[in-house]
């Protein structure tokens, strides 16, 4: 085992608890009667159920909410999860994006909380600012007629403000980990807010069991009780789940609808190959045949920082209607930009990998990788953006001399090779002298504007950060073991 896995058995996310209450009278036979000895209890590639919401062992209430927002029948992972948190059994449910994750431990968590109301009830755990403000809009809107209160605690915000919030023991909190650590370590008061939460989920686990918010879970562990649930979902499994899982203390039940990296069949996944100094010009060419294709809107994701300022620079000169959201941005220029997007008002949204995870907008029919990513999981969720909920959706990457092997990993990997987008070259290539004048501009342009230089202040604060964690020796270790394994 890696030296610097996370979890280790002082570091336990399945705590030892009380016995686990009896399942209610309509709750499936997959969550009766669980043998008491057995530490975990596995489904893996289940088929898909024919059942109900009602089927499931919730409140009527839940069900007439469901059936209002359009959810006729639970996904697999709801069928097989939601009657194990009734049961009130540890669960790490694993299932492809788009697959309705979220609604497999909203509704449980919610469905208690109408029996035994109180604050703080759950504490929900996420990697991104963008993710959270998302999960609360869907707790908000499964918890409707319950009054629910609901925080969210990220980065960005006012502190004073959310500390608070936190005081007035809202229902769900709902936070990164970051915030949450300095939050709990600043105010003495905060720690007692945590006292009786019943619920513990990590979305996005994978990411959040990372090696980087190693410290910050440590905080937030020491204030839960220990006769929590929790609940860990992902799309991806990775080697710090498998450990956490045989490492378990507890009962716990583990859904797997996993069968590797894979994309939804409704998806339709293309690549376009070209010289890397006309990239822009290619990617002019397909947004202006949006329309043309029927496509209503796109997500367009960069690997940088730089590159995404640089771009919609670049997309704004060349009169596009663009949204850009990176890291870099303030909070509140974070939401603006998901909001336009997620509106209509702009059909475009330029993004780093802070809206790969989770983002669920209906209307995103095209997903294009104008960087290709590092790793083959980050093209998974970075694609699952579109084709979600048995819709269609393309993803078209755009590969230059540089991104072979890369993509050549992720056709491995997926265990299928992209298909080949037609265009005409002649017709592409008619714009070049229009988007190079435009790039010239927006270099300029970013030149006056001072980003270069907050781009070396955030690099050395970050490096700083890593530093003080003891991150970096570590960082540099994982880098070449994952540099070793590929050789």
């Amino acid at each position: 085992m890696d030296e610097e896995t996370l979890v280790d058995e002082n570091f336990p996310l399945f705590s030892k608890r009380k016995p686990t209450p009896k399942p209610s009278k309509n709750s499936t036979t997959t969550a009766q009667n669980p043998n008491p000895e057995q530490r975990l209890t596995r489904t893996t590639n289940p088929t898909s159920p024919s059942s109900t919401f009602a089927d499931l062992g919730l409140a009527e209430w839940a069900v007439q909410t469901c059936k209002e927002l359009g959810m006729r029948r639970p996904t697999p992972v709801q069928h097989h999860c939601i009657p194990r948190i009734l049961a009130g059994d540890d669960v790490l449910g694993l299932a492809q994006t788009g697959s309705g994750k979220t609604a497999a431990f909203a509704l449980p968590i919610l469905h208690r909380l109408a029996e035994d109301p109180f604050g703080v009830f759950a504490l929900v755990v996420t990697p991104t600012r963008e993710l959270a403000y998302q999960l609360a809009e869907q707790f908000r809107a499964l918890g409707s007629c319950l009054h629910l209160r609901c925080a969210v605690v990220v980065g960005g915000m006012d502190m004073i403000n959310q500390a608070q919030t936190l005081m007035q023991r809202p229902h769900v909190v709902i936070a990164t980990p970051g915030r949450v650590k300095v939050l709990l370590e600043q105010n003495p008061d905060i720690p007692a807010v945590f006292a009786r939460t019943k619920f513990l989920v990590l979305d996005e686990a994978d990411r959040v069991l990372d090696v980087g918010f190693e410290e910050e879970l440590r905080v937030v562990f020491q204030c839960l009780p220990k006769n929590r649930q929790t609940l860990l979902f992902s799309a991806t499994m990775t080697s710090d789940l498998q450990t956490l899982l045989e490492l378990s203390s507890n009962k716990a039940y583990f859904y797997e609808a996993y069968e590797g990296f894979k994309t939804v069949e409704s998806l339709k996944q293309q690549y376009i190959f070209v010289p890397k100094n006309v990239k822009d010009v290619y990617l002019l060419h397909i947004l202006s045949k949006m329309e043309e294709m029927g496509i209503r809107s796109a997500i367009i994701f960069v690997s940088t920082c730089r590159s995404c300022h640089l771009l919609s620079l670049l997309l704004e000169e060349l009169d596009l209607d663009v949204a850009a959201l990176h890291s870099f941005k303030s909070q509140s220029l974070r939401l603006a930009a998901v909001h336009r997007f997620k509106s209509g008002q702009v059909p475009i949204l330029l993004a780093t990998d802070v809206a790969s995870r989770g983002l669920d907008i209906p209307t995103v029919d095209l997903v294009v990788n104008y960087d290709i990513p590092r790793y083959p999981r980050d093209y998974v969720h970075r694609v699952g953006r579109t084709a979600r909920a048995g819709r269609g959706g393309l993803s078209l990457s755009i590969v230059t001399q540089n991104d072979v092997d890369l993509i050549h990993e992720i056709e491995a990997v997926l265990g299928k090779q992209l298909d080949k987008f037609d265009c005409k070259e002649k017709e592409v290539l008619d714009n070049i002298t229009k988007v190079y004048k435009a790039r010239r501009v927006a270099t300029m342009k970013m030149m006056d504007d001072g980003f270069e230089e907050k781009a070396k202040a955030r690099k050395a604060q970050k490096l700083k950060t890593l530093a003080e964690k003891g991150l970096l020796k570590k960082k540099t270790r994982k880098r070449k073991r994952e540099k070793a394994s590929k050789i």
